[in-house]
């Protein structure tokens, strides 16, 4: 659900007069190279105490894993998984069930409840009162019990997606679900608003063929074939769309299982990426995983331009989803440097699009001195009618041991006006705030990072990291395989100003779910005029007199805020010295916005 409200947050210093514009201008001045010496670099081992390293953002909370969600590192059975976001409440997956945060004080969130339905992958996602679970592996029972459910063959299985009514979110009731031939590893909401009475979910199956005797229909197939595939009706080379009505979710079903990797020259399912097992990755050692193209690990959809962006193991992929049923591919891409396309992530107003590689799966060290930065990193794309041009890579910069599992995984938008930043998840590599607003030079303003975990093995690689991390009404939050659930604070920097931070927070969503992406409208606001304001001085193009008289007027303004006509005066002033273009054209309508705000 994409629904926002709007609410104020008082900030302690908006604009500034003449005299501190040589201050500000030294202050948001572009950023300069990385030091040799990154404080990320060399972190000691540990568990719980660790060490950390961070720049313009702080750890404001950790609250560790608790029975019956806690393991040693590594237990695949206990990890934290994906996010997602209701009200006050966080909800965070895990390979056992999920758990219920509540955010209310977002310095000091609590877990408010817990779930135990055992099934993998776990990562969540909620519409309205309702909550949507990914299940793929063979264990997972229709019952959520602990015993599992063993067998090559087992009626009392479970993957798919499971559905909770959530109305009441200490006591959710499990709903019949979705039962899918390759389980689910992630879905995606799909909305369409000419169809208010149904959502739709695109199901990710990753994992292995069912047999028809559990679920009749599902048909196996050899996914290592460079042939083309063009009869039967082979589960692999497709995605399940599941229609949920909203008055009656228990009647879930799928829908449609559209072929989107066919070629449409030869009609053959695999038209996509097909490399053999064995091929070498420009590493040197062979593909892993393999970037076949046989389902999407994930998707993100994009409503407002009725686009689905597809990260699909050896492809990234562009859907035109405006019929929600019958989605079509209308752009592909690969690259050798890629070993699995893993997930996509918009800019605000669907011009941009990027994917990340999840070289070595997640359990393995990809962030080396030896790994160059265009593997298992970000690649950014814009997007050109139909089509994707890509532009530049990023990883993360600072060299990770072996000690730590280190690839690109899940990131969002930071809303800051007038600029496309995004918060990056890199396991064992930490997290990283990333301002892509020229794709083609992205830029990191802001990480944080622990050393390695060292328990139980001291000198080995024990699973951990950042799974997930997410800007969400204020604040970003992150699920930390081993360590629990983290909520961080950005800092004003000379990156970053406070202005931009309040306008950022300035927009509160009723929900978030990273792959079903909002477009962002930022109401008129002095926080909102004051972030295109250092934006403006930070670019150069607002300097000298103008900036002098620009920067009293606003001040000025703000100050008589409550004096709507001599406020509307001030900014009308700061108006007429404005061009239309670049950095100072974007304050100016924001002014404009703002004035007729006030009027």
């Amino acid at each position: 659900m994409a629904s926002l409200r709007r609410r104020g947050i008082q900030n302690n210093r908006r604009f500034i007069g003449f005299a501190g514009t040589a201050l500000l201008v030294a202050v948001l001045a572009p950023a300069a190279a990385f030091a040799e010496e990154d404080p990320r670099v060399g972190l000691a081992p540990g568990y719980f105490p660790w060490s950390e390293a961070s720049s313009n953002i702080e750890l404001l909370d950790n609250d560790p894993r608790v029975a019956p969600f806690d393991a040693p590192p590594g237990n695949f059975g206990f990890v934290n998984s994906d996010l997602a976001f209701t009200g006050d409440h966080a909800i965070a997956g895990n390979f056992n069930g999920f758990q219920v945060y509540d955010i209310s004080d977002q310095t000091n969130p609590t877990l408010r409840s817990s779930f135990v339905c055992p099934g993998g992958q776990g990562d969540p996602s909620v519409y309205g009162d309702l909550l949507f679970i990914s299940v793929e592996e063979t264990r997972a029972r229709i019952d959520c019990g602990t015993q599992g459910a063993p067998g090559p063959v087992n009626l009392e299985r479970f993957r798919g997606v499971r559905i909770f009514d959530i109305s009441d979110i200490d006591n959710p009731v499990q709903l019949p679900g979705v039962q899918t031939c390759r389980g689910s590893h992630t879905h995606t909401i799909v909305t369409d608003p000419d169809d208010p009475d149904n959502i739709y979910i695109y199901n990710s199956g990753t994992s292995s063929v069912r047999s028809a005797a559990e679920l009749p229909g599902c048909e196996n197939a050899n996914t290592n074939n460079q042939a083309p595939v063009t009869t039967g009706n082979p589960t692999p080379w497709r995605i399940d769309v599941i229609k949920v009505p909203l008055d009656n979710p228990a009647a879930a079903e799928i829908v449609s299982q559209p072929r989107i990797f066919k070629n449409p020259l030869t009609g053959a399912f695999n038209g996509l990426q097909n490399t053999p097992s064995g091929t070498l990755h420009p590493s040197g050692t062979p593909y892993s995983p393999l970037p076949n193209t046989n389902t999407c690990h994930d998707m993100t959809s994009f409503p407002a331009r009725e686009l689905v962006a597809g990260a699909c193991q050896g492809n990234g992929i562009l859907l035109d989803a405006e019929d929600p049923v019958n989605p079509v591919r209308i752009d592909a891409v690969s690259d050798p440097n890629f070993s699995y396309w893993h997930s996509a992530s918009f800019n605000n107003d669907g011009s941009k699009v990027m994917f990340t590689d999840e070289w070595g799966g997640g359990t393995t060290a990809r962030c080396r001195a030896t790994d160059q930065p265009e593997w298992g990193a970000d690649a950014w794309f814009d997007i050109v009618g139909d089509e994707m041009e890509f532009r530049s890579y990023f990883k993360m910069p600072a060299v990770q041991t072996t000690q730590e599992n280190c690839v690109a995984h899940n990131s969002s938008l930071v809303p800051v006006p007038g600029r496309d930043i995004l918060v990056q998840a890199w396991y064992q590599g930490g997290m990283s705030v990333i301002d892509f607003t020229d794709t083609a030079n992205p830029v990191e303003i802001a990480y944080f990072d622990r050393g390695p975990i060292d328990v139980p093995n001291p000198n080995g690689l024990n699973l951990g990291g950042l799974w997930s991390t997410y800007w969400y009404n204020g604040q970003i939050y992150g699920t930390e395989i081993a360590r629990g659930f983290d909520t961080f604070g950005l800092l004003p920097s000379d990156q970053m100003s406070e202005n931009e931070i309040d306008a950022a927070r300035e927009v509160v969503l009723e929900q978030f779910n990273s792959q079903h992406q909002p477009m962002i409208e930022w109401e008129p606001s002095f926080n909102v005029a004051g972030a295109y304001f250092d934006q403006a001085v930070r670019s150069g193009e607002l300097s000298g007199k103008t900036l002098e008289k620009v920067g009293k007027h606003l001040e000025k303004a703000e100050k008589l805020e409550g004096q709507p006509g001599s406020a509307v005066d001030q900014l009308e002033s700061a108006i007429r010295l404005l061009d239309d273009t670049g950095d100072q054209g974007e304050l100016k309508q924001a002014l404009i916005d703002l004035a007729e705000s006030l009027d």
